[in-house]
C-alpha cells in the first residue's frame, strides 16, 4: 500500500506541476467567470469554486507533503553519504535532524566564522600575490 501511495502521489504531484495543468486551471477559472452573469452572479455559481477549489487544495496538501517528505529524505541521504565519504567533514553533522534549535545556532555561528576566516585567508593571498606582481 505504501509503494502504491508513493507512486500515486509522485506522479499526482508531477501532472499538478506541469504547465498543462496550470493552463488547465486558468481555463476552468475563466470559463467559471464567463458563466457569472448567466448565472446572475449567485452564491451557487460562487459555491461551486469554491467547494471545488477547497477539495482540491485539501486533497493535494496531503501529496505534496508526502512527496516532499520523500524528496528531504533523499536528500539528507545523499549528503549524509558524502560526509561519510569526506574525511575532511565532520560525521556529527550526519546527525543534525536530532539536534536542538540551541545546537543547530550554535553549528550555524561556527560555520559563519569559518566561511570568515577563510574569506580572510583568501583576501590575505590575493594581497600577496598582487604585490608580488608589482
Amino acid at each position: 500500500m505504501n509503494e502504491a501511495f508513493r507512486k500515486f502521489a509522485h506522479r499526482c504531484s508531477t501532472i499538478a506541476g506541469s504547465p498543462i495543468a496550470f493552463g488547465l486551471s486558468v481555463i476552468i477559472i475563466i470559463t467559471w467567470a464567463f458563466f457569472g452573469p448567466t448565472f446572475h452572479y449567485s452564491d451557487t455559481w460562487q459555491l461551486i469554486i469554491n467547494t471545488s477549489t477547497t477539495i482540491v487544495t485539501f486533497l493535494m496538501v496531503f501529496l505534496i507533503q508526502n512527496t516532499q517528505n520523500r524528496d528531504s529524505r533523499s536528500l539528507h541521504l545523499k549528503i549524509d553519504e558524502l560526509i561519510r565519504a569526506n574525511k575532511h567533514a565532520r560525521n556529527m553533522m550526519i546527525n543534525l535532524d536530532n539536534a536542538s534549535d540551541q545546537e543547530l545556532e550554535k553549528i550555524h555561528q561556527e560555520l559563519c566564522q569559518m566561511i570568515e576566516e577563510t574569506q580572510h585567508q583568501i583576501q590575505t593571498i590575493s594581497h600577496k600575490r598582487r604585490h608580488r606582481k608589482k
